[in-house]
């Protein structure tokens, strides 16, 4: 039964690469700049930032870097215009790998002409 558990578990909770597209954390980025990314996207970024709070369904894993991926890909996401970019000052990157857990669900673009993503490649451009 634990063994049913535990691969039900890890089912749950794989990343797959799909036809959406994030924007998370670089593995490359300082926690200064993704404290400044960060700030950014929650403060004038406009993004809502309530579910990294405490208590929030994104609150887990409550590192810094999780924090700012979601941050990131909210401020990513809200740009229905194209303007947004998804660099934060090279703290963030374009993947096709889904980072939503079992608590907390990243949204997505479906955007097949989005700029060139694939799993962990960073995306140059603008600062956000």
């Amino acid at each position: 039964m634990v063994l049913l558990v535990r691969v039900v578990s890890m089912v749950a909770t794989s990343k797959v690469a799909g036809d959406g597209l994030w924007c998370v954390a670089s593995p490359r980025a300082t926690e200064a700049a993704l404290q400044d990314g960060l700030n950014y996207a929650c403060g004038q970024g406009g993004v809502d930032c309530s579910a990294i709070q405490a208590g929030g369904n994104c609150f887990i894993p409550d590192t810094l870097r999780d924090h700012a991926g979601y941050a990131f890909n909210s401020y990513f996401q809200k740009d229905v215009a194209g303007t947004a970019r998804c660099d934060f000052g090279g703290s963030g990157m374009l993947t096709r790998t889904d980072p939503s857990t079992a608590t907390c669900k990243y949204p997505s673009t479906r955007d097949a002409a989005a700029p060139n993503a694939d799993d962990h490649t960073e995306k140059q451009g603008d600062k956000a």
